[in-house]
């Protein structure tokens, strides 16, 4: 009788072997692909996801489609020293069709936009100009002189030393009249001059070595070098968070507060280095440090010259000023001074009286008023898109007007401008 043989051929074992190895490699190569893919589709995700964010933002703001106009920059400014930014978009807020008799530019700089709104408006009769920087009023001075200097201009114009947060009584000091009429147009440029930028001795500047100051105006006390080096620790990370809106701020606050037991800060060499000691190797390379270099020399630069704060009262004392119809243009350069503006608009618009019926009586006359500037606009004026009515005044930029895609190739700086205007009633 035969019996079954227990023992395995060699051909099966090697069989069941060669099949097992076979099922690893493909388990793994599955794996593998089921991983390559999972990976792709995160990778497609955060790009549509980035691509959600920029379209959002683009519909946050009405990029200009004004022609941009190089000629007009090179008669009005300088490329290879200053550039007026959203000269053509200011020139639209102020039309030669309007009347623009009385006149205030808050932020004078090299005067571009100031020489180029004058020459539009021979009918202008007072012209007031304001900046804290010396070295910026001494140039525009010369740039406005040339301007007035044109044949027949019966043009009064004045200077001063001052900022913009003293209007009010610079303008009494002018003419009392001026408080009482109002005037017809105001600028704020909030931005800083390229030759406030590329002198290392302002210490501005992220890529150039200079002393740590940092004030608009060279007269003021108080340094960026002083804060650093004197003020409280938790007032340093809270200027670094709330004006730089760094999310590495703490780490940066604790290597600040160390440093000063080896001397401290004294240049801004020496705080470039400490923040790209303080900046991660993985945070985009050597962009990742100058990204947060210039966060943190926007937080000092804020906190010496106490701009935020400065900004709001003025934006209110410069409605003051308006006569009826007169308009506020302000052009804003971070999200901080951008939000400050446009909240203090909407403040500004909605301040109602409580006179009963002298009220319901200045509310027909405002109404009245609305639908005619409405009418003017939609004739004159295709720059406008969506306007917030209020009970003083009207917004004209519902959503900020930010640079041309030519104007910002010309002009890197001119990117992160967004102009808001607001009109009185």
């Amino acid at each position: 009788m035969a019996t079954a043989s227990l023992s395995t051929p060699a051909s099966r074992i090697f069989s069941f072997s060669s099949l097992s190895t076979r099922l690893r490699t493909l388990t793994t190569a599955a794996r593998a692909t089921s991983s390559t893919t999972t990976s792709k589709k995160k990778q497609h995700q955060k790009h549509k996801e980035h691509r959600q964010r920029v379209a959002v933002k683009e519909k946050r703001r009405t990029r200009s489609d004004r022609e941009f106009e190089l000629e007009t920059i090179k008669r009005y400014g300088d490329t290879s020293f200053h550039i007026p930014v959203l000269l053509g978009e200011v020139l639209d807020v102020f039309p030669a069709s309007k009347p623009l008799r009385r006149f205030v530019d808050c932020t004078l700089g090299a005067a571009g936009h100031s020489s180029a709104i004058i020459e539009g408006h021979p009918e202008m009769e007072v012209y007031v100009g304001l900046d804290v920087d010396p070295v910026a009023l001494e140039k525009a001075r010369a740039r406005i002189n040339g301007v007035l200097d044109a044949p027949n201009s019966s043009l009064k114009a004045y200077t001063f030393l001052e900022n913009f947060r003293c209007i009010k009584s610079l303008l009494a000091d002018v003419d009392e009249m001026l408080l009482d009429a109002g005037v017809d147009g105001i600028l704020m440029d909030l931005g800083m001059s390229s030759m406030q930028v590329n002198d290392p001795q302002r210490g501005f500047s992220v890529l150039a070595d200079g002393p740590l100051d940092m004030r608009m105006d060279p007269q003021a006390s108080l340094k960026a070098e002083d804060i650093l080096n004197s003020w409280p620790e938790i007032e340093v990370g809270r200027i670094l968070r709330e004006y730089g809106e760094e999310s590495n701020w703490y780490s940066l606050q604790n290597k600040i507060v160390k440093a000063r037991l080896q001397g401290g800060l004294h240049s801004t060499g020496e705080l470039v280095d400490l923040i790209k000691s303080a900046t991660p190797l993985s945070r985009e390379g050597r962009q990742g440090w100058i990204k947060t270099a210039t966060r943190v020399f926007q937080a000092l630069r804020i906190a010496v010259n106490d701009e935020l704060k400065t900004l709001e009262d003025s934006l209110y004392s410069c409605f003051d000023c308006l006569a009826p119809g007169g308009r506020l243009a302000v052009i804003s350069f971070h999200s901080l001074e951008d939000r400050i503006v446009k909240q203090t608009f909407l403040d500004i618009i909605n301040i109602e009286s409580r006179d009963g019926d002298a009220d319901m009586i200045e509310e027909e006359a405002r109404k009245k008023d609305l639908r005619k500037i409405r009418i003017d606009i939609d004739e004159d004026e295709s720059w406008i898109k969506q306007m917030i009515q209020g009970f003083r005044g009207t917004i004209l930029t519902k959503r900020p007007i930010t640079p041309s895609e030519q104007e910002e190739k010309l002009n890197t700086r001119s990117r992160s401008a967004k102009l808001r205007v607001i009109q009185k009633v």
